[in-house]
């Protein structure tokens, strides 16, 4: 029986195959989501072996953390750019949970993260939520959980003001947008705690630094920041 579901799926396979999001090439029977050759070969930045990694460098001076990260090395017209734009805009939330989880193989092997008790996604502003499904940051946040043994936290920091785009505004801008757009509702829940508050691509930090700010006006607030991708 297992035989003929094993032939069966194979068939289904080869009329309707799936494919790498981030190469494009057809995944083989037993493949999840992401081909092998990209799992082993998309751009590592190794930022948890590295505690003044650039990530860490960005937010010098501007909000104080216990530690930084970014998965991978995010490059226009790559491999990553490909694997966000399925996650992000084609409904592939799974690649989140997944990259979570590879994320967390990492952290878990670094101490200054295995005393995390929070993880907080940067959260959309609840138009942008209804018109996405989803939130891509709490499904990255989902699979880091499973492996730092740490709560998600996804309801306390709140976007109360929607935003306009960021994409070709300089870093000043950037920032000055962001202003009095979180706002964290339960401070004593988070008071004397440790929260990695993660997002999926840090490029000028803007956004992460404006969530910081709010978080960090907690007390006793410990805040570590991880991303799926650093833009280069």
């Amino acid at each position: 029986m297992k035989l003929q579901s094993g032939y069966l799926s194979n068939f289904i396979s080869l009329l309707f195959p799936q494919l790498c999001p981030a190469c494009g090439t057809d995944l083989m029977a037993n493949e999840k989501i992401i081909c092998t050759d990209c799992l082993y070969n998309l751009p590592l930045t190794n930022f948890h072996l590295q505690p003044d990694n650039i990530v860490a460098q960005q937010f010098w001076g501007k909000i104080n953390l216990e530690a930084s990260y970014a998965l991978y090395y995010f490059t226009k017209g790559g491999k990553v750019q490909n694997l966000m734009h399925h996650f992000k805009y084609r409904g592939m939330h799974q690649i989140g949970n997944l990259l979570g989880s590879i994320a967390g193989d990492q952290l878990s092997k670094n101490e200054k993260f295995t005393t995390v008790d929070y993880i907080i996604p940067v959260p959309l502003h609840k138009s942008r939520l209804k018109e996405r499904g989803y939130n891509q940051s709490a499904c990255f946040a989902n699979g880091l959980a499973n492996k730092l043994n740490a709560v998600v936290e996804d309801a306390n920091l709140v976007r109360v003001k929607a935003t306009e785009t960021q994409t070709h505004r300089s870093r000043f801008a950037r920032f000055e947008n962001m202003q009095e757009v979180f706002v964290v509702k339960d401070i004593e829940r988070l008071r004397n705690k440790h929260v990695l508050l993660v997002d999926d691509i840090v490029t000028t930090g803007s956004t992460l630094e404006a969530c910081g700010i709010q978080l960090l006006n907690i007390p006793g607030l410990k805040l570590s920041i991880a991303t799926i991708a650093y833009a280069e």
